[in-house]
């Protein structure tokens, strides 16, 4: 239960939690890190905590650099419980400490925890002197709760960017560059489409504010720390944000007797025909929040269902449902599928898609019962006429 200097004077104090393997409805395969912070100057800080059942793990990797109870500020970055459910612990060992956060986190921390601790509540700029270090407090609301903060320390061009750039895995790797970056940006990436994406208007200010900031390591509350390559991921969250996407495709979709399933693999083939790479994402076997991933930067999204007692299929409901919470901008739909004596499903299908905002330059591609030769044909060539429409926009 060692620290780990990450600059002079501070340290990552957090905890891995290897057995996560579910978040807010997302899959985490890799697990996660709950990443707290010590400072060590004449204000011993803390920024953050961990999820209440590792705070023992936390406590052991504070008292291998200082007493716990020299800790005289704790900044509170974020209130979801991953990140404050340690925090009742810690203002029991020292509750004369400081707890710094925004007045909406403060509000936020007295619900969860019904407490009376000695807060001090932060505006945008605001600054607090701990020594030789200052700390500059970023509220950040909606990235990805109102109580959201991202705390900066000059002096040592650190940023503490709470959910910002995080990525969900466990690793006795700590930085970026030690596990990888190719594995660390595709989480990144399923981090931001399933937490963050709602909010690229959110995030679009919070990237503006730290503009005129210098910047050499980002230390994120989940995950591996950038300390290199940080441009990278700053012009990654900057392409998310802005809702920004390639022609590609996405194929999402289940099926009952496997006639959705065959228009999805002849929907694909006509994709790629127009030379549109498309990725397939059966709902049976791939968790929706891995879909998202692809999603994230995919123009083209094709959903397909079947239709069950007159409806959708569950599972492409739940999966819109899901896709509808996060909002995604910018993106053309089709909707396929297969039907027995009703067609119902691909209707709802087409529903969902049309609320979501999103141009469906295809009308709508059925099937009734199971598809032959010829009607394959019809889906390919509906697919290749998606693709055009995605590499036209």
């Amino acid at each position: 239960m060692k620290a780990l200097e990450i600059k002079p004077g501070v340290y990552w104090v957090g905890a891995v939690d290897w057995d996560l393997r579910g978040f807010h409805g997302y899959k985490t395969q890799r697990g996660t890190s709950y990443n707290a912070y010590l400072i060590v100057d004449e204000k011993v800080t803390l920024v953050d905590t961990v999820k209440r059942h590792l705070f023992d793990e936390m406590l052991a990797r504070i008292r291998d650099v200082v007493k716990p109870e020299r800790i005289q500020v704790i900044v509170s970055n974020h209130v979801e419980m991953d990140h404050s459910g340690s925090l009742p612990e810690m203002v029991r060992l020292v509750p004369g400490a400081t707890v710094v956060t925004t007045k909406a986190g403060e509000a936020g921390l007295r619900a969860h925890f019904k407490a009376d601790w000695n807060f001090r509540a932060v505006d945008a700029g605001q600054e607090m002197a701990i020594g030789k270090r200052t700390l500059r407090f970023l509220p950040c609301p909606m990235v990805h709760w109102p109580d959201s903060m991202e705390t900066y320390v000059p002096q040592d061009k650190l940023l503490l960017s709470n959910d910002g750039f995080g990525q969900h895995i466990a690793s006795t790797e700590r930085f970026v560059d030690e596990l990888g970056f190719d594995v660390v940006m595709e989480e990144a990436a399923k981090y931001y489409a399933n937490i963050v994406l709602p909010y690229g208007a959110q995030v679009q200010k919070l990237l503006a504010a730290a503009a005129g900031l210098e910047i050499d390591m980002i230390a994120t509350a989940h995950g591996l720390i950038w300390r290199d390559r940080l441009g990278d991921i700053v012009a990654a969250y900057k392409r998310w944000a802005a809702n920004e996407t390639v022609p590609k495709a996405v194929i999402i979709y289940d099926t009952m007797w496997h006639s959705t399933e065959k228009m999805a693999h002849a929907l694909r083939e006509g994709i790629e025909s127009e030379g549109v790479p498309a990725t397939m994402g059966n709902l049976a076997t791939t968790h929706i929040s891995d879909i998202m991933t692809h999603v994230l930067e995919a123009r083209g999204i094709a959903v397909g269902s079947p239709t069950l007692n007159s409806h959708i299929f569950p599972t492409v409901a739940g999966a819109l449902a899901y896709i509808g919470g996060l909002r995604p901008r910018n993106r053309l739909g089709l909707a396929f599928g297969s039907y027995g004596w009703g067609k119902q499903g691909v209707a709802e299908v087409a529903d969902a898609v049309t609320k979501l905002g999103w141009e469906m330059p295809v009308e709508q591609v059925t099937v009734q019962w199971i598809p032959g030769e010829a009607d394959l044909a019809a889906v390919r060539q509906a697919g290749a006429q998606f693709a055009r429409a995605v590499k036209g926009r």
